[in-house]
């Protein structure tokens, strides 16, 4: 039995360490430069990955948009390639609380941890806001992620993390990116893949 325990840890160990290769290989494979911290969003996965110095130090289930990827304005799709953090808002805005044009007016959001959805789509908590970084795919004309408005924040639909259920953002526990928030600078390179 005990051998079999002992395997079953191997397997495990060897499929993590695989499966952060995998990974890290991804974004090394996309980036023609080299960084040192970035967010790499799997869209396949609905995780996203704080990979730091070649290492993946923080996991987190995500959502990404119900209508699948694209980049075209108006689509509501998650947009894919290389972005960054270009703003980030919410700094005094204490956990679930609801924002509007990336401000808080005093309204904390009904957390609903179960499939149901919000009647207001809410974006809570803190919020990061991208910039494409690649011209004809998620930068420029009719295709631009920033004037999209596209972000990575909190979320009043906590239950349905983990499948595609925003409208183009990016969606993380509220806990979660007020945790992320305190670690990530502007700048911070993000890859949506």
């Amino acid at each position: 039995m005990l051998r079999i325990f002992k395997f079953v840890l191997i397997l495990i160990y060897y499929n993590t360490a695989f499966c952060q290769e995998d990974i890290i290989q991804s974004a090394n494979n996309y980036i023609s430069t080299e960084y040192s911290e970035l967010l790499l969003v799997s869209i396949e996965n609905q995780k996203m990955y704080h990979i730091k110095e070649d290492s993946i130090v923080k996991k987190y289930i995500i959502s990404s948009s119900e209508y699948g990827t694209g980049c075209l304005e108006g689509s509501k799709k998650t947009p894919l390639g290389l972005h960054k953090v270009k703003e980030k808002y919410g700094a005094k805005t204490p956990i679930n609380g609801r924002m509007i044009g990336r401000v808080f007016y005093g309204e904390i959001a009904t957390i609903y941890k179960d499939k149901q959805k919000s009647k207001t789509d809410d974006i809570t908590s803190r919020i990061f806001w991208l910039e494409g970084l690649e011209k004809g795919k998620n930068k420029g004309e009719g295709i631009d992620s920033y004037k999209r408005y596209i972000y990575i924040h909190g979320t009043s639909e906590e239950g349905r993390l983990g499948t595609p259920a925003s409208h183009g953002c990016i969606r993380m526990k509220n806990n979660e990116v007020i945790d992320l928030y305190k670690t990530i600078a502007i700048g911070t390179l993000v890859l949506i893949l």
